[in-house]
């Protein structure tokens, strides 16, 4: 069948979440109404794998009206909703996913939007472009490019690219500034924490909340701890990070030291790991773990797993690990994004702008497909300043606000020209 979902009754449900987007998504309001105009991927197949809730289904309604046949699946499958994946096939989309998938399952529905041989690629974390890159490499001819949407996904995308294996050009859509500067800022840090509360119903006033990873994601998720009320500690590997994080007015130790005082753990560093089982020994009864990079690595829960003498749902999303002595220590989601697994993602107007990069950079490279490089060790590409700028000229634009442009007397001053 064109399709593979569950629940396909559903689709009024995702169909209302959907229509909630759209209210709150002006910059792709704007790009569908163009796209239906101009049709910049009339003929092209795009195979999209991104956490599937609302706001990834408009930003594949946006690229199908302007063209595409799209194919869609998730990059995670505890943040897919069953109901927006009905939606978008009762829209006539061609969907491969469901909530829950086992990992069969899942690399099933991956390897099912790349069979179709898609023209353009956009990922969440890398899996449709390493599996096109080994099962599919007969279809590598069609592909005019791809987009990569996560911090994971680019460290993949160069090491691939430094290796010479990467063979077709990739848009690092996740390094423009109007994605990681709001996304994985102010994204990442209101929604970890919508997760956390949603899920645990408990008070972050007044609890020490471990952040592992300062990078962008770890800022928004530090900076709304101490919102919140938290005393906020952050671990890390790199020095300026971690100096950064001392400027900012938080505590910086050891994972080691830092395990024995948490009250709260999340992990935002995108590297396997970080969470393992001599901190879970330290913990307090009663922590709790989670993680907010892209794969559920970061906390090492097959560890907590082997030490638990018994382990057992403790509320919906949440297992609880008992030790051996009686201490139980929490963890949320199976290790896996705390914002997407238990809940609803980044907020809409932040996806916005996420979203409106995809799709420029995906008609990037379209327009362009002759012009890019296709020269091995050349095929990752930044987002064009051009593409970011409008992006946020459009934002302003939507929020009301005027800024000052240079005189050609300030360009000359600045650049000499």
């Amino acid at each position: 069948m064109a399709s593979e979902i569950r629940n396909a009754d559903l689709w009024q449900d995702g169909q209302l979440k959907i229509e909630w987007v759209k209210r709150h998504a002006p910059l792709l309001n704007s790009l569908e109404r163009e796209f239906s105009a101009t049709r910049p991927f009339d003929g092209l197949k795009i195979a999209l794998s991104v956490h599937l809730e609302a706001k990834t289904a408009y930003l594949c309604e946006v690229l199908a009206a302007g063209g595409a046949q799209m194919y869609v699946t998730g990059s995670n499958p505890l943040s897919t909703q069953d109901d927006v994946a009905a939606a978008l096939v009762h829209e006539g989309l061609n969907v491969f996913a469901w909530y829950g998938a086992t990992a069969q399952e899942y690399e099933a529905h991956i390897r099912r939007v790349l069979e179709v041989g898609p023209n353009i690629i956009i990922d969440d974390g890398g899996d449709l472009v390493n599996l096109i890159h080994t099962e599919f490499r007969d279809l590598i001819p069609n592909v005019i490019g791809g987009c990569e949407e996560t911090t994971t996904g680019i460290l993949r995308l160069m090491s691939l690219n430094r290796e010479r294996r990467l063979e077709f050009p990739m848009m690092l859509v996740n390094n423009a500034d109007c994605k990681h500067l709001f996304d994985n800022r102010y994204g990442t840090g209101q929604s970890v924490w919508d997760g956390i509360n949603r899920t645990t119903n408990l008070i972050v006033a007044g609890k020490n909340v471990v952040v592992a990873g300062y990078g962008w994601c770890g800022k928004g998720v530090a900076m709304r701890a101490k919102g919140l009320g938290a005393e906020v500690i952050v671990t890390e590997v790199d020095p300026i990070k971690a100096m950064e994080a001392v400027m900012d007015g938080f505590k910086v130790m050891k994972m080691s030291q830092a395990a024995g005082v948490g009250d709260i753990f999340v992990t935002v560093t995108g590297c396997e790991g970080v969470i393992t089982e001599g901190d879970f020994r330290s913990m307090k009864d009663g922590a709790i773990c989670c993680n907010a990079g892209h794969f559920d690595v970061e906390v090492d829960v097959a560890a907590l797993r082997r030490m638990a003498v018994s382990c057992g749902p403790a509320r919906k999303n949440i297992i609880g690990y008992v030790l051996e002595g009686g201490k139980t220590i929490y963890v949320l989601a199976e290790g896996r994004l705390v914002n997407l697994a238990a809940g609803d993602g980044h907020p809409a107007e932040i996806m916005d702008m996420s979203f409106a990069i995809q799709a420029l950079s995906a008609k990037y490279l379209v327009e362009n497909r002759d012009r890019i490089s296709r020269e091995p060790g050349r095929m990752v590409n930044d987002v064009p300043k051009e593409i970011d700028n409008e992006v946020a000229r459009r934002k302003l634009a939507h929020w009301g606000c005027e800024i000052d442009t240079l005189t050609p007397a300030q360009h000359r001053y600045l650049y000499g020209e």
